[in-house]
């Protein structure tokens, strides 16, 4: 005898059909139903963060998936970069708690200095900013789930310090791949001493590219004081940061010295900040020198 089934009683199986299979963990399917493009927006007076997702990173033995902290801020107002300058206080990011992470890889583009209302200068970001992040599971076939207490201080007329919970599902097939790529651009490059873009020809000229040529250290009344010499092309803007080998180095902002423009600049800053018995002979300087289309980062050793 045959049986029918009726319309109803068929959308009803229908239904449980799909919803099964939405709930069984069967290969990529997880990914495919659980992975997000971001997470809501965790809005904030003045600011909201969220985070986003990317794609794999191409290439790499091991499987890296692309990420990112996103932050939004009302006009005028600023956050800080790793290192803020004469006030501020640093981003800290915390993901521990996250499912099948192994690591987490913070990118920070190229920050710029604004004055901090105090007669000083600090470092950062305006109005918005994409922290790049580079994440490796710890087991590249199973999903990945990202979990950031974010902490941040934002400034405006007044600065106000600001706490963000975000959670992120990721499987590498994230939406958000070129924002997050763009952001990337603006990372600076590690280069060596000396090297640079286009940076061959006449020593001292400044060839085409920005480079940081050289780095020394001579005395100063009360502090040492660090020469660094910076090649770029002629009537382009460009800044220069310095950080010690360790946090707790709260090394002065470098100042252009007699407001050149051309080629081949110099930056001087005082050695203080130091940490107590730190020695400044032989310490790794890390020196980021930031135009209005490239950045490049340089670990230098102080003689």
């Amino acid at each position: 005898m045959t049986a029918f089934v009726t319309k109803p009683v068929r959308e009803r199986l229908r239904s449980t059909i799909v919803a099964a299979l939405f709930c069984v963990p069967v290969g990529g399917l997880v990914s495919a139903v659980w992975a997000q493009d971001a997470s809501e927006w965790d809005a904030q007076n003045h600011t909201a963060a969220r985070l986003i997702a990317g794609s794999q990173v191409a290439g790499s033995d091991t499987k890296i998936v692309r990420a990112g902290v996103e932050i939004k801020l009302d006009p005028g107002w600023k956050t800080y970069w790793r290192d803020p300058g004469d006030s501020g206080v640093p981003p800290k990011l915390d993901f521990a708690g996250s499912d099948n992470v192994k690591s987490v890889t913070v990118l920070w583009p190229a920050p710029e200095r604004f004055p901090d209302g105090a007669g000083g200068n600090s470092i950062g970001y305006l109005d918005h900013v994409i922290l790049p992040l580079r994440i490796t599971p710890q087991d590249a076939k199973e999903q990945s789930s990202l979990k950031l207490k974010l902490g941040y201080d934002i400034c405006g007329n007044m600065c106000v310090p600001v706490e963000s919970d975000l959670k992120l599902a990721i499987n590498g097939d994230g939406a958000e791949e070129m924002a997050i790529e763009k952001a990337e651009i603006r990372v600076p490059r590690r280069v060596a001493l000396g090297e640079g873009s286009d940076t061959k020809g006449v020593k001292g000229s400044g060839g085409k590219g920005l480079a940081i040529l050289s780095v020394h250290r001579e005395p100063g009344d009360g502090h040492d004081r660090v020469i660094v010499e910076v090649s770029a092309p002629a009537s382009t803007p460009v800044d220069l940061f310095a950080e010690g080998p360790t946090p707790d180095w709260s090394l002065p902002l470098p100042e252009l010295k007699g407001g050149g423009n051309g080629p081949s600049r110099q930056f001087t800053f005082d050695l203080d900040g130091l940490p107590p018995d730190a020695q400044a002979k032989g310490a790794m300087l890390i020196l980021t020198a930031v135009s209005d289309d490239d950045a490049i980062e340089v670990p230098a050793r102080l003689d």
